[in-house]
């Protein structure tokens, strides 16, 4: 099982939990006050959690997560030459975590036996994603247009594509690729992107023509992965709707236990209308964090708390949001 990378600097949050596990996992530097939608997902599978690839020291059993905070689909000297687009944080694009991939069968799960490994591989579950949204946070935050950034998604969509072929064929037989969130409804594009138009602005309160840009990516992703699935009928591929469930936590903000006057508002930032500053970024100096974090939605302005993960992974399942 892998999950995608997050976008930017982190601000690690150790705490105390009841399972030595649960501890080993919540200091290595994730970008929330907690777990993720991966930790969540596993939980659901009573499957123990997936260390880093990078971690040498780690047993990787149960699975292996190649996750690069930062990553991008597009490798980074395809969207610095041909975008203009420059990597603030990794290189590790998603072909790089899928060499990573490749050499992690070649040198453990496949080196003795190739027909038990493809039989291993054949009852794992492979989490694509969530992958393309920081090559667009990257291109919106760089003062690229909507305009510019839509002539990403075809190739976008396409090395997703490539990259669930390449495990298909190493014998993977249930993938998930989820979609975008609906990211004019994150603090850091309304923050950057905010404007004195009433008619910008969903009913909501949302930047509705940058969530209309993630429904146009989530619908070529949704096209191909119908795609695959005709040309290879024998491998479950799966559709996970983080945009649908992300909009079911904001307009059921108030049931699930969620400070509705501060949904847009991120947990751990330097103040201003949604608490996201694009100069201090949780963690630098100036910034502080909200004193209850599971009554926020947003935790830097970018990613969300561990409590909101936990209600998108439920959403998602109890929603029908997967398939």
């Amino acid at each position: 099982m892998t999950e995608n990378a997050y976008r930017h600097g982190c601000l690690t949050l150790r705490r105390k939990f009841d399972r030595i596990e649960d501890a080993a996992v919540l200091s290595t530097g994730r970008c929330s006050d907690g777990r993720l939608m991966i930790n969540f997902i596993s939980q659901r599978f009573r499957l123990p959690f997936l260390y880093a690839y990078l971690d040498k020291n780690a047993s990787f059993a149960h699975g292996v997560n190649f996750a690069v905070a930062g990553a991008t689909a597009l490798d980074a000297s395809y969207l610095e030459s041909a975008a203009g687009i420059t990597m603030p944080f990794t290189r590790s694009s998603l072909n790089v975590q899928l060499d990573w991939f490749e050499t992690h069968l070649a040198s453990s799960l496949c080196s003795s036996s190739p027909e038990q490994c493809r039989a291993k591989l054949a009852s794992a579950l492979f989490f694509v994603g969530e992958i393309g949204g920081n090559d667009y946070n990257y291109a919106f935050f760089q003062g690229k247009s909507i305009v510019d950034a839509t002539f990403l998604v075809p190739r976008i969509v396409e090395t997703i594509r490539d990259a669930a072929i390449r495990v298909i064929q190493h014998g993977a037989r249930h993938l998930i690729v989820p979609g975008n969130f609906p990211i004019g409804c994150v603090p850091s594009y309304l923050t950057v992107f905010r404007s004195t138009n009433p008619a910008d602005y969903d009913k909501r309160g949302c930047l509705g023509r940058y969530n209309e840009f993630a429904e146009l990516h989530n619908g070529q992703l949704q096209g191909m992965l119908q795609s695959l699935r005709t040309q290879f009928p024998y491998v479950r591929i799966q559709y996970a709707d983080y945009y649908n469930a992300a909009l079911h936590l904001l307009d059921n903000a108030a049931n699930l236990g969620f400070d509705v006057n501060t949904r847009f508002q991120a947990c751990c930032g330097a103040g201003g209308d949604y608490n996201f500053d694009p100069r201090r970024m949780c963690g630098a100096t100036g910034t502080s964090a909200c004193p209850d974090p599971s009554k926020r939605l947003s935790w830097d302005g970018i990613h969300m708390t561990e409590n909101a993960y936990r209600h998108m992974v439920a959403s998602l399942f109890a929603g029908n949001l997967i398939g």
